[in-house]
């Protein structure tokens, strides 16, 4: 007869030895306390002021008659016509620049993930409109492409006039014609390199064997697209989303540069109307309340943004 004995227990570490282990730790956290304090300063500070600022009544005009109204110049931010404008260009110029370059980056995607002679000075040549500085990106499109008496979209409409006999074609003021398709397609160019890599990183991410056995099976390349590529490139779409999203939204240097918000306050976004409220109307407080709630609804957007990054990384490690 077999008697079985408990497993002896393991006694607790002593006192002083986790005492030890969290000054370690603490020591080993020193030295990022100057990056902490610098983060602090330079980000959090700041916001604190504008929340401060955007409960007074402040135009610098009359600097005599500051004073605390609370939260109504949230209420004027969330009623005033012009900010309503604002808002509503926003949204039609943030989902239209990221939805189209995003079909476009999974195209030119796809297009990258073959492989063909010359596929990496092509992707150089494709990556390269990202890397421009917006407001040199700005001031491209507006004079070397939008110019009606010598940009390069009125000059191939001229030549093509001339070349069926005509003696001149039209002249276009694209800009003040289509002033928003003019900054969404300035965007588009400027952007969809972006969406291209996130995407391309998710198609070369894709299981090799899966797709194998897909054209064993003989799938065509439509179904294997539509049943196997797509919903594996569902969470990077997202992410291209939301990150594209984050940055759009807070797009001044297009607007500014190309239109100036017009004609008519047409292309007029929320970071534009707040630069207006600021540097023209002199009203500090409604300029700071605007700006507090589009950070708070770029953190709302950055927050999901996280979350899908993070389950990618879930993904990737559990492979």
């Amino acid at each position: 007869m077999t008697t079985l004995t408990a497993a002896p227990k393991t006694a607790p570490p002593p006192a002083r030895t986790r005492k030890s282990s969290g000054i370690d730790k603490g020591r080993r956290r020193i030295p990022l306390l100057p990056a902490l304090v610098f983060t602090i300063v330079v980000t959090q500070l700041p916001f604190v002021a504008t929340l401060v600022i955007s409960t007074f009544q402040w135009n610098i005009l009359r600097p005599g008659e500051k004073h605390f109204v609370g939260l109504s110049n949230f209420t004027f931010v969330f009623t005033d016509e012009r900010l309503r404008t604002a808002v509503l260009n926003t949204v039609v110029l943030t989902a239209s620049v990221v939805l189209l370059s995003v079909v476009l980056g999974l195209g030119l995607a796809m297009l990258l993930d073959r492989r063909f002679a010359g596929r990496g000075l092509a992707r150089t040549m494709l990556i390269a409109p990202f890397l421009v500085m917006p407001v040199a990106a700005a001031l491209l499109w507006k004079h070397a492409i939008y110019n009606p008496d010598y940009g390069l979209l009125n000059g191939t409409l001229n030549a093509v006039y001339r070349f069926f006999g005509a003696a001149n074609g039209p002249t276009i003021d694209w800009v003040s014609s289509y002033p928003m398709p003019a900054v969404v397609i300035s965007l588009v160019w400027q952007w969809t390199p972006f969406m291209m890599l996130i995407l391309l990183a998710g198609l070369q991410a894709q299981p090799g064997d899966v797709l194998e056995a897909a054209r064993v099976d003989g799938a065509s390349a439509m179904a294997t697209f539509r049943h196997i590529t797509l919903p594996h490139l569902r969470q990077y779409i997202e992410l291209g989303i939301l990150l594209g999203t984050i940055y759009v939204v807070q797009t001044f240097d297009a607007v500014y540069t190309i239109t100036q918000g017009g004609p008519g306050s047409q292309t007029t976004n929320l970071p534009y109307e707040i630069y207006l409220t600021m540097f023209r109307k002199y009203e500090y407080g409604q300029a700071a309340a605007a700006g507090v709630v589009v950070v708070l609804g770029s953190i709302v957007i950055a927050t999901f943004a996280l979350r899908t990054i993070a389950s990618l990384f879930r993904e990737e490690v559990s492979r």
